[in-house]
């Protein structure tokens, strides 16, 4: 029998003491209060005014005041031909020759250059060839349809001349008693035969001229088309050699001999002596206001010579849109396409309104918000208003502000988010 193991005597359980920072109490306490620093941190970033502090001489503080209003835009323009004519590949080709470059003055119908194309000119042989042909066929079709004509009129005539001369034959004969009256009778047979057969030759002469009569019209057009098609044929090989459309100066031309270009590829441009006008790029902000029609002046030599919009193009492209402007009279003497112009566009008739200067904010706020001045000038608090019209000086205002109060005019590229600056 196996010894028991020994039984160790019964040890009681001892109480276990927990570090203070992990008892359950104080635990819980430090949840809370770090909740309680996540709200008021929270609410200090949502709820709370954001401040910051500038330098006085790093603002750009302006007056509120009321005033006259001149209602323009300014005009940066440039000046352009009124018109240009694009010279492009009728048919492609290696360039054989050049003869003018740009700058050079040529008449209408002159020769600028001149392609060559082999495969084109076998192609327009080849062509021409069948429709010469074609044409061939056809007059011989005419031909023979007048030769059928005359052969009938000769068959009818014959016939005509057959009857007359049985006529007096049979005549003669029955008066003499010697002639048999076997030949008598051959005789008026042969009469009656041919007085029977002038009806019918009559009938078909008749069936045969109507159907030469609505033919011959038809052989006339088909001609008058193929002989119009051997012209175009023959003109691909003419378009080898571009002409100026128009009397003008040549403005661009790139070619060197020896290069190819393909059809309807651009050759170059010319511009004719129609004139100038003005193209002007104008922001976006004003293209609900400007209209065909209306009144401009541009500062040329000193003097102001007036404008008048001719057409508007609407397209935004980069922030603005481009207005073409007319002379109301004659152009000045000596302008040159690309010269830069300034002037005005008058958008409406000066009047009285509340105004502040324009200023680099705008391009931040378009005039909805600006930062006002307190009155003792220490802070800036950021106000909603209602903008008017706008020019390159001046910003009408609605509503919001009032003639004596002081606003910031400077950059607003970090503000977006501010509500006050401290103006230190």
């Amino acid at each position: 029998m196996l010894n028991p193991q020994p039984v160790e005597p019964h040890i009681m359980d001892r109480a276990i003491t927990l570090p203070w920072w992990r008892q359950w109490r104080v635990q819980v306490a430090a949840g809370v209060a770090l909740a309680l620093l996540v709200v008021l941190l929270l609410k200090t970033i949502f709820d709370g005014e954001r401040h910051l502090r500038m330098e006085r001489d790093q603002l750009g503080i302006a007056t509120v005041t009321r005033g006259t209003f001149a209602d323009f835009i300014p005009l940066r323009a440039r000046v352009v031909p009124r018109e240009t004519v694009y010279l492009d590949a009728v048919e492609g080709g290696r360039v054989e020759r050049v003869m003018v470059e740009p700058g050079d003055l040529v008449e209408a119908g002159q020769p600028l250059l001149r392609l060559a194309n082999t495969e084109l000119e076998l192609t327009v042989l080849d062509r021409e060839a069948r429709l010469i042909e074609s044409i061939t066929q056809l007059q011989a079709r005419q031909s023979m349809l007048e030769q059928d004509r005359l052969a009938n009129q000769k068959a009818f005539a014959n016939i005509e001349y057959n009857i007359k001369r049985l006529e007096r034959s049979l005549q003669r004969r029955k008066a003499l008693a010697s002639e048999s009256q076997e030949l008598r009778d051959t005789l008026q047979d042969e009469l009656d035969y041919n007085l029977r057969l002038l009806p019918l030759q009559a009938e078909s002469n008749t069936r045969q001229e109507q159907l030469r009569v609505q033919q011959l019209p038809q052989i006339a057009a088909q001609l008058e088309k193929l002989h119009q098609d051997v012209e175009i044929t023959r003109s691909k090989l003419e378009s080898l050699i571009v002409r100026a459309p128009v009397a003008g100066r040549i403005t661009a031309m790139d070619l060197k001999v020896g290069e190819n270009r393909n059809r309807g590829e651009r050759l170059g441009e010319l511009t004719p002596d129609f004139g100038f006008k003005l193209l002007a790029a104008v922001d976006e902000f004003y293209l609900g206001r400007l209209r065909t029609g209306q009144n401009a002046t541009a500062e040329i030599d000193g003097h102001a010579w007036p404008l008048q919009v001719s057409r508007v193009r609407p397209q935004v492209n980069g922030g603005s849109f481009e207005v073409e402007l007319a002379f109301t009279r004659a152009p000045p003497d000596g302008l040159v396409s690309g010269r830069a112009v300034q002037g005005k566009f008058a958008l409406g008739a000066a009047s009285n309104a509340i105004m502040i200067p324009a200023g680099p904010f705008l391009q931040q706020t378009g005039g909805n918000w600006v930062f006002v001045v307190s009155r003792d000038g220490e802070t800036a608090v950021r106000r909603h208003i209602t903008p008017g019209r706008r020019n390159v000086e001046q910003l009408e205002i609605r509503s919001g502000l009032e003639p004596g109060e002081r606003v910031i005019t400077s950059d607003y590229s970090d503000y977006e988010r501010v509500e006050r600056i401290d103006i230190q």
